[in-house]
């Protein structure tokens, strides 16, 4: 499946949801889904910068594709980092450099996050989009 398929769905799910109230215990139920990362991860170099809570990230790279894993201490922002993990995960780092990740407005989660929260979110973005930099770099050198 491709990013945009994978939002597009993130969205037809969400359509299902009414009420705000529901829409966070159903990223909260994601979060709570959310394979654990290994603890060796859970260092302050893991740690994404710009959080509110805690966040660890880790990525890993397999036959060109980037996958990632992270946790986090707080239940929301756990659910968030999941539903970024479903969309990123599993792609090369092309695709994700180059994603448009329009499926957190459609949905409406910038607009109901506070302000920590939401730059927490970009931070998280961000992060994932720089370990795409950095294997995308690696690879190059290496050909």
């Amino acid at each position: 499946m491709t990013i945009n398929q994978i939002q597009d769905d993130i969205i037809a799910e969400f359509c299902d949801i009414d009420d705000w109230m529901d829409r966070y215990a159903y990223i909260i139920d994601l979060g709570n889904t959310l394979p654990p990362i290994d603890e060796k991860y859970k260092t302050p170099t893991h740690l994404i910068e710009g959080c509110q809570s805690r966040v660890w990230l880790n990525a890993d790279i397999a036959d060109g594709k980037i996958i990632y894993t992270a946790d986090s201490d707080a239940i929301i922002v756990k659910g968030i980092i999941s539903l970024l993990i479903q969309v990123l995960s599993g792609h090369t780092p092309d695709e994700i450099i180059n994603a448009e990740l329009y499926f957190i407005d459609k949905i409406g989660l910038s607009e109901h996050l506070s302000p920590t929260r939401s730059n927490g979110l970009v931070a998280m973005v961000k992060q994932m989009k720089m370990y795409a930099l950095a294997f995308k770099a690696q690879m190059e050198s290496t050909q």
